[in-house]
């Protein structure tokens, strides 16, 4: 039997959550403890989260950069970073499964000031459950999570949270 018109696409859409639903991705949750990862940075060593970043609020954003949002996204975070960071603010930018040279352009036409880390294999995007880019994780201070936007936001949206937390 050959599945033809209109019931294709609800087939097609049923298999990717049914498959979706039945992964072992973690779901994490308000209020949890963020996985703990170490990535290189894009310009230099180590990060060590969230050891190296103690008494911040962090924001960890996952892109890439064939996302149709990240861009956008990344420079409307600039100001709100430079309006946020004298009070603890960090953000980390972390490119999903792309080589050094390929995230490194997309950085370098930003004009961003924060930093952008390399998550070569994924595996921290895992750890936190994206199943899609952009997703970002807002951690408070203590290392928990606050809350996830997935997908595009928008500047005042990360000004609301932020000032919730600051």
């Amino acid at each position: 039997m050959i599945i033809r018109g209109k019931f294709l696409p609800i087939i097609l859409i049923t298999l990717v959550f049914v498959t979706a639903c039945g992964s072992d991705t973690t779901r994490l949750s308000n209020g949890h403890t963020a996985p703990k990862f170490q990535l290189e940075y894009l310009q230099r060593g180590d990060a060590n989260f969230p050891d190296d970043f103690t008494g911040k609020v962090v924001v960890i954003r996952f892109w890439a950069d064939w996302c149709p949002f990240c861009e956008t996204e990344m420079r409307a975070i600039e100001p709100v970073y430079q309006k946020y960071r004298q009070q603890g603010l960090v953000v980390l930018a972390l490119n999903v499964r792309q080589d050094r040279e390929t995230a490194a352009a997309f950085v370098s036409k930003l004009n961003i000031s924060y930093d952008a880390l390399l998550d070569r294999d994924g595996e921290v995007a895992h750890a936190y459950g994206v199943l899609g880019l952009p997703t970002t994780f807002i951690i408070d201070r203590d290392g928990t999570l606050y809350t996830k936007i997935i997908g595009e936001s928008t500047p005042q949206v990360f000004e609301n949270i932020l000032d919730e937390l600051m």
